[in-house]
């Protein structure tokens, strides 16, 4: 049974490391472009391959590999440097220059840090996955093997939470500030010898330095919020996972299955990948195939609610526009 996805905006394919995820993004984003919608192919996990399928190189910036399709691989060292730029720039605003080295240490620290990469990497996919820019009718995201991408989408929730607690803290030092003003503004007009550091409320919570954070930080929250709903929109999203027919890739799909359900993504199907073709294969290739088939009944079994669909094992590596398009026709049940 073939997928029927063709209606989706944002596509996320997944899967253990080495299934080929890379090749099923690829073969989907050529698909839909074939059929006259912009398409972005966007690889998200750390050893990009989307260049390799396509025999081109790309980088952190879209280029175009077919008409109306363009393929973008995320570089997580650039994302951190960049994001960590962005906090560096903000904190430095809060404080007198002398503190300065104590914040590029703190942010120092903070680069190695457990979730650093990830929280970089969060953002930009959020910006591409709600498209506010509009140039791309579709995304479909090669992410990195199950475990990161599980940990990548619980994000979203978390950031929010983190950038929510961060604006209450700031509007409770903001009111704490106004009513010190006050205290201050009563005791110089009885001629208090510290009538020069006078501020009013208005002029403290006016701060321009307080006022662009909590700005950068409502914008945040904003798009982890949209991102999340898309996220959980299955009108528009959708999760595909990729496995072949042995043992490991089989346990390994149904705990991203269960993970996934628990956290309401929806999961449109599985694409089973290097499924051997049929006809007579010799005696050591026989003994695989049924193995295989004994694979292919457990998932047929395991994942009996979800829609499958096959890839046969080809004689040679997929690469190449051509090679993409026949990958492509055991994914869609339409025939545009």
């Amino acid at each position: 049974m073939k997928l029927p996805i063709a209606d989706r905006r944002v596509i996320f394919v997944g899967g253990k490391g080495g299934v080929g995820k890379t090749t099923v993004a690829a073969s989907l984003a050529l698909r839909r472009a074939d059929a006259g919608q912009r398409c972005l192919v966007v690889s998200t996990d750390p050893a990009h391959s989307l260049g390799d399928v396509f025999g081109v190189e790309i980088g952190d910036r879209a280029r175009s590999l077919a008409p109306r399709l363009q393929g973008l691989e995320i570089n997580p060292d650039e994302q951190v440097e960049e994001y960590l730029a962005g906090v560096k720039r903000s904190m430095r605003q809060l404080v007198q220059p002398a503190m300065y080295h104590e914040i590029d240490r703190q942010v120092e620290l903070a680069r190695t840090s457990p979730g650093a990469v990830e929280a970089a990497m969060l953002e930009r996919v959020a910006e591409l996955m709600i498209g506010e820019s509009g140039e791309h009718d579709v995304v479909v995201f090669d992410t990195a093997p199950t475990g990161q991408t599980l940990r990548l989408l619980a994000l979203p929730e978390l950031m929010a939470a983190w950038t929510d607690g961060l604006i209450r803290h700031r509007e409770r030092s903001d009111e704490i500030a106004g009513v010190l003003g006050r205290m201050k503004a009563t005791v110089s007009r009885q001629g208090d010898d510290l009538s020069h550091l006078d501020q009013s409320e208005d002029a403290m919570s006016a701060d321009p330095r307080f006022a662009e954070i909590r700005k950068t930080l409502v914008r945040r929250r904003q798009i982890f919020g949209q991102a999340r709903s898309v996220l959980l929109d299955d009108t528009s999203t959708v999760f595909l996972l990729v496995l072949i027919p042995e043992r490991l890739p089989v346990l390994e799909t149904a705990r991203a299955v269960e993970s996934l359900k628990h956290a309401g993504i929806p999961v449109a199907g599985l694409v089973v990948n290097r499924v051997l073709p049929d006809g007579s294969l010799g005696e050591f290739l026989e003994e695989r195939r049924d193995q295989e088939g004994t694979y292919l009944e457990l998932i047929d079994k395991q994942f009996k609610g979800l829609l499958k669909a096959r890839v046969p094992m080809f004689p040679r590596d997929v690469g190449g526009l051509d090679a993409l398009r026949d990958v492509a026709t055991h994914l869609f049940a339409d025939t545009s």
